[in-house]
């Protein structure tokens, strides 16, 4: 099995609001929410992105605890951590999540639009939840009329963010983790033999853009790009695209740069080199040398 990760914040000038954790047993991804408006906590969103993850690895270890379960645990956990916040406040600090537990199934939960992408061999299973994507459709359309930075687009997206939050964790809208550990049971969760899988990555919005809505890479290419050259490369990839599109124009989006994080697991055994040896015979006999993956 190889492992490789890399997480790069969106500027220089923040803290990135991703979190992730990865082992041979477990792999955690989070995106916490951009807050626009006041979140009635004084702690942050990369506060709580933290804390839900450390709580989340602690709850999803044990094989015997479904995942949906053990989010909710950990969503009940994190709020315990502050209760003089405003847990109540619709814009209470939340998170995008994806979990992947390896075992002789690999087990998987997707809540927020953070992507898992198993290779098969045959075929690349993508999962993600996308509800996101269908609230605040009037609004989404207004911001993507203006460039990034502009008086019209900033105001446009606080207007676009009550409206996501209008949405957030209610039937027919979108659900991620917050406050409520009933947001849990809204999870997409599944599972699927491990020996049917090559490899897969875990990835936030701001790495799978070069997918959506860049379409500088296809599934299958970002998996190849990311078992040839690794997660670093994938991103800086993602920000050469972003720096040549700087306002927007090309791939209308909220901002220029979004905190990017990549996990990429290979899980399967190649021969990668063949050497000679002498047998006590004289003949010459091929051996393979393995690399696991």
């Amino acid at each position: 099995m190889r492992i490789e990760a890399a997480s790069v914040a969106g500027s220089d000038d923040k803290e990135s609001e991703d979190w992730l954790s990865a082992t041979a047993e477990l792999i955690v991804v989070l995106d916490g929410q951009t807050a626009r408006t006041d979140t009635g906590c004084s702690h942050g969103v990369a506060w709580y992105t933290a804390h839900l993850g450390a709580a989340l690895v602690t709850a999803a270890t044990d094989p015997g605890t479904p995942l949906a379960d053990a989010l909710a645990a950990a969503i009940e956990a994190t709020g315990r951590l502050h209760p003089d916040c405003d847990l109540t406040s619709p814009a209470t600090p939340g998170a995008a999540v994806a979990v992947v537990r390896l075992g002789p199934h690999i087990d998987y939960l997707v809540l927020g639009d953070v992507t898992i992408a198993l290779d098969t061999g045959k075929r690349v299973q993508v999962i993600v939840d996308d509800r996101v994507e269908h609230t605040a459709v009037p609004e989404r359309r207004y911001v993507d009329r203006f460039p990034i930075g502009s008086p019209e687009k900033a105001e446009g997206l606080i207007r676009m963010k009550h409206a996501e939050l209008a949405a957030r964790n209610t039937t027919g809208g979108f659900w991620v983790a917050a406050a409520d550990p009933n947001a849990a049971r809204h999870a997409i969760t599944g599972s699927i033999d491990a020996a049917q899988v090559k490899r897969f990555a875990v990835l936030t919005d701001g790495a799978a853009r070069i997918v959506k809505p860049f379409r500088a890479l296809r599934w299958p290419g970002l998996l190849t790009l990311l078992d040839s050259a690794g997660p670093t490369a994938l991103i800086q990839r993602v920000r050469a695209l972003e720096a040549a599109d700087p306002l927007g124009k090309k791939w209308p989006r909220n901002k220029q740069s979004d905190d990017a994080s990549v996990v990429y697991v290979a899980l399967t055994e190649r021969h990668t080199a063949r050497r000679f040896i002498r047998t006590k015979s004289g003949k010459r006999q091929a051996r393979w040398r393995r690399r696991r993956r």
